[in-house]
């Protein structure tokens, strides 16, 4: 049901998810000033980065022998795992429609859905450029 974690394999989540978080406000924040707020540009922009990192590191260290476990749960469940936002995606979609911008709103769910799956196929073929 749950992976064995070692000690180790807790505090390398626990070290990941602090990056993730901030660098996922962070990102968001310089958006917000940056391009505006009439759009999610921040959620948008790190899901479908999220995505593609996902999908890079997963076939990375899977194409690794011997690979440490505690960087692949530092790296895809603490980093990743704070850094990517569907939950937030789902609360700004709403948001959008619920402020009348049905046609953004449409977009943005359909959009980020759709460069989910692009950026994992692309990080996945990137991370084959690595390992053969």
């Amino acid at each position: 049901m749950f992976q064995n974690v070692t000690l180790f394999g807790v505090l390398a989540i626990a070290i990941g998810a602090i990056p993730g978080a901030l660098g996922r406000y962070y990102l968001t924040e310089f958006c917000k000033r940056a391009i505006g707020i009439n759009f999610p540009y921040g959620t948008f922009i790190i899901n479908f980065t999220g995505c593609l990192l996902m999908g890079f590191f997963f076939t990375l260290f899977k194409g690794i022998k011997g690979f440490p476990p505690e960087i692949d749960l530092l790296v895809r469940t603490g980093f990743l795992g704070y850094y990517t936002t569907f939950s937030t995606y789902g609360y700004d979609t709403f948001m959008l429609w619920r402020n009348g911008k049905q046609g953004a709103s449409i977009f943005y769910w359909a959009g980020s859905a759709i460069l989910a799956v692009v950026g994992i196929i692309l990080g996945n073929r990137l991370a084959h450029l690595f390992v053969k």
